[in-house]
């Protein structure tokens, strides 16, 4: 980034501090998009403490005496208005993965990152989080304990990991991370940030944590990673050293999809497939 751009940034991040702050009232108690989807879905509606940050949670099904639980972490949402133009607000306006979960009949849970669906004023919140350490060990961190605490580690139960886009980023750094049997799936997910950076000229992230960079995951985990094979956003080329350090995953280039088609109206079939 060019000294007028790495200005420009700082600049925003100082802005969106003040602007977050005004907006914080509207963000937190106004109606959310995914109130009304969980809500149409029945899904039940909980806040989840961890040490530091608070996340929302989405639940449906009887998570208690389930031998296989889906867990969902959405996309990267609206981290920004524009090139140097932080948002106040992350929250996705249209969460894909929390409607792949409404059609999923494992029972299933819907987990919100720091700061996220509200919580952008909370105590520990700021643009740093959802922008340049959206992957940050912070986020990590606190994702991990929110899991544990909603789902305490159990020999007899799997804990399929679903990330969508920026969710999969997430699921790659928290599935080493969880006590317990775990399986993790991917969609569309830019596993290799540097390089899905350098694709789209965007600044590196660098407060955050890169899965190409870290030691391939057990392969007592068991990995699935989808990719549209119209996916601009995330090309399947961009994850290229994220699967050859991670030689036990498998791949499956969905022909004709990209990066937010067609995963909703096939979502059933490939989670038929899950197991082949």
């Amino acid at each position: 980034m060019s000294d007028l751009g790495a200005m420009l940034l700082r600049a925003s991040l100082l802005l969106s501090a003040v602007t977050v702050a005004m907006v914080g009232c509207v963000a937190t108690h106004g109606e959310l998009a995914p109130d009304r989807i969980a809500a149409a879905h029945g899904m039940q509606r909980r806040v989840i403490h961890s040490q530091r940050f608070e996340h929302l949670a989405y639940m449906q099904g009887d998570l208690e005496s389930a031998r296989e639980v889906h867990l969902y972490l959405e996309g990267d949402g609206v981290p920004w208005r524009g090139r140097y133009q932080v948002s106040p607000d992350p929250t996705p306006r249209n969460p894909l993965a929390l409607r792949l979960m409404a059609l999923d009949p494992a029972p299933s849970v819907y987990l919100g990152r720091p700061c996220y669906f509200g919580f952008a004023t909370a105590d520990g919140c700021n643009a740093w989080l959802w922008t340049h350490a959206r992957y940050g060990p912070e986020v990590v961190e606190s994702l991990v304990e929110a899991i544990e605490r909603l789902l305490p580690p159990d020999g007899g139960r799997r804990l399929t990991l679903v990330g969508y886009s920026g969710g999969g980023v997430l699921a790659a750094l928290v599935a080493p991370r969880l006590k317990g049997r775990v399986r993790l799936v991917t969609l569309a997910a830019n596993l290799d940030i540097d390089a899905w950076a350098d694709r789209h000229g965007y600044s590196r992230l660098s407060a955050s944590i890169n899965p190409a960079d870290q030691p391939p995951i057990d392969r007592a985990i068991t990995q699935l990673h989808l990719m549209g094979s119209e996916d601009r956003e995330v090309p399947p080329a961009t994850i290229a050293r994220f699967i050859a350090t991670n030689r036990g995953a498998r791949t499956q280039l969905v022909p004709g999809y990209d990066h937010r088609c067609c995963w909703i109206q096939g979502w059933p079939g490939l989670l038929d497939r899950l197991d082949d």
